[in-house]
């Protein structure tokens, strides 16, 4: 597609027009050429950034967003309060395991929910007289937003350019990412693996003072930064019981992979994959699937720990985003909640999801460019390398990932092509499809990819 129109929006490519969504409908997206307004229908197998719940076009949602543009009310955060944003804060509270979480934030994104997640932390230990506490420790090659706490908090291509304003590197401490597919080493265990990353964790804490470290900060199921690789069995529980013996907190960012994309009971959070009763973060942020892409909301969720803190402390915070708790965008994403938990559509993308992933793997098996598909329930990549056996990567300048989200746009389904996972190099796409994807539409998704990696492979003159 030829993008030369003029543009207005200061955003993604500047100047040009890009295509254009035009309409929606269930798994499908309609979108239009800006140059010769040619319309094309595509299989949505990413959902934008991963934020499909419900399909598109849902003739439910549309009414639920007319009765809620009725009967909600603006209110500022500071000093007023709706009932909306508190029935989305209990309904999240009552579908996670019991005693997980007390409160609820709600913000605008996900990269604002990061950044308060960050003061809410700081806060914690000013109420507790810990003032020294000002350190997280997260990892490399990982994503958490795009504002300057969050593009500090991680590490990746996006930041590069901003490094010098960011908070500095002796507060926001890095770690190796957990990923197994190039890091494990030959002949070590995945329990080995996590037990080496877990002390890695703990030598920083020792090295810095636990005195110093607030958090860790990790994401549950990477997404954009490094690919869907799940963690050892060991590894989310040994990150626990380290937060627990030096007072630290615990923080998973589950904006991308969480509010039921990658759930195996049913529920909403990702960690209970690995994590039980008792277990779970003492902050978590959300996003993405809340709103299921009709409303703009993401959010913090604080456990019993932090909450009694403040309620024992000052009893207030000190600030408040405009639109946080807004009345209108809580409705409507509680009732695209609930809907989701009326149709069982967790319970299908879990299943559907995994059928999903499986496919990838064996179609996929054959290809010379496919290095390893990895992923669980409705949220899947497949890295890309030069060499399957050495795991080579690809030159950067071949952008190998984002042209693959070309190919298969102009197949007709939509994935999301990066690049960095390792070390700044490397190629990835991604699958995040709506929950109501079906087994036909996983095959599809399937055959329109494996077609899309051939032509890839033949213009690189790989055989």
């Amino acid at each position: 597609m030829t993008v030369t129109k003029q543009s207005h929006i200061f955003q993604g490519t500047v100047a040009a027009r890009v295509p254009s969504v035009v309409s929606g409908d269930g798994i499908y997206i309609t979108v239009e050429d800006p140059e010769t307004g040619e319309r094309t229908q595509l299989l949505d197998a990413m959902t934008g950034a991963a934020v499909g719940a419900l399909g598109w076009g849902d003739p439910e949602v549309h009414k639920i967003m007319a009765e809620a543009a009725k009967e909600t009310q603006y209110s500022y955060p500071a000093y007023l309060g709706n009932d909306y944003a508190e029935d989305l804060a209990e309904f999240y509270i009552n579908n996670s395991p019991s005693g997980a979480f007390a409160s609820a934030l709600w913000t605008g994104s996900g990269s604002e929910a990061n950044e308060n997640a960050l003061k809410i932390i700081r806060q914690y230990f000013l109420e507790r007289n810990m003032p020294k506490k000002t350190k997280f420790v997260s990892r490399n090659s990982s994503y958490h937003g795009y504002t300057i706490g969050s593009l500090s908090i991680g590490s990746s291509a996006r930041a590069k350019m901003f490094e010098d304003i960011l908070l500095p590197s002796s507060q926001c401490i890095k770690v190796d990412p957990c990923y197994t597919y190039r890091n494990k080493l030959e002949g070590e265990t995945d329990e080995e693996y996590g037990t080496r990353l877990i002390d890695q964790f703990e030598q920083v804490i020792l090295r810095e003072g636990a005195d110093t470290v607030a958090a860790i900060i990790v994401e549950t199921l990477p997404g954009s930064s490094l690919g869907t690789t799940p963690p050892p069995k060991n590894y989310l529980p040994g990150i626990r019981a380290l937060c627990n013996k030096y007072d630290v907190v615990f923080m998973l960012d589950e904006v991308m992979c969480g509010t039921g994309r990658a759930n195996p009971n049913g529920g909403l959070n990702c960690w209970e994959n690995w994590l039980g009763e008792g277990e779970g973060p003492d902050i978590q942020s959300v996003g993405k699937t809340l709103g299921s892409g009709y409303v703009t909301i993401a959010g913090v969720l604080v456990s019993p720990k932090i909450h009694a803190a403040y309620v024992n402390g000052s009893g207030t915070i000190m600030g408040a985003h405009t639109y946080s708790g807004h009345a209108f965008n809580c409705r409507v994403a509680l009732k695209i909640q609930e809907r989701v938990k009326e149709l069982k559509l967790t319970e299908n993308i879990f299943k559907v999801g995994n059928y999903l992933g499986k496919q990838l793997k064996e179609k996929l098996s054959s290809s010379s460019i496919v290095g390893n598909v990895r992923g669980i329930g409705g949220f899947w990549s497949a890295e890309l390398v030069k060499d399957k056996v050495t795991k080579e990567c690809f030159d950067v300048d071949l952008k190998v990932g984002p042209n693959l989200q070309k190919i298969c746009f102009s197949n007709g389904v939509t994935v999301m092509g990066m690049q960095g996972c390792n070390k700044g190099v490397g190629d990835h796409i991604m699958f995040a499809p709506a929950f109501t994807l079906t087994h036909d539409q996983a095959d599809e998704i399937v055959e329109i990819v494996v077609k899309s990696v051939a032509q890839l492979e033949q213009s690189l003159d790989i055989i």
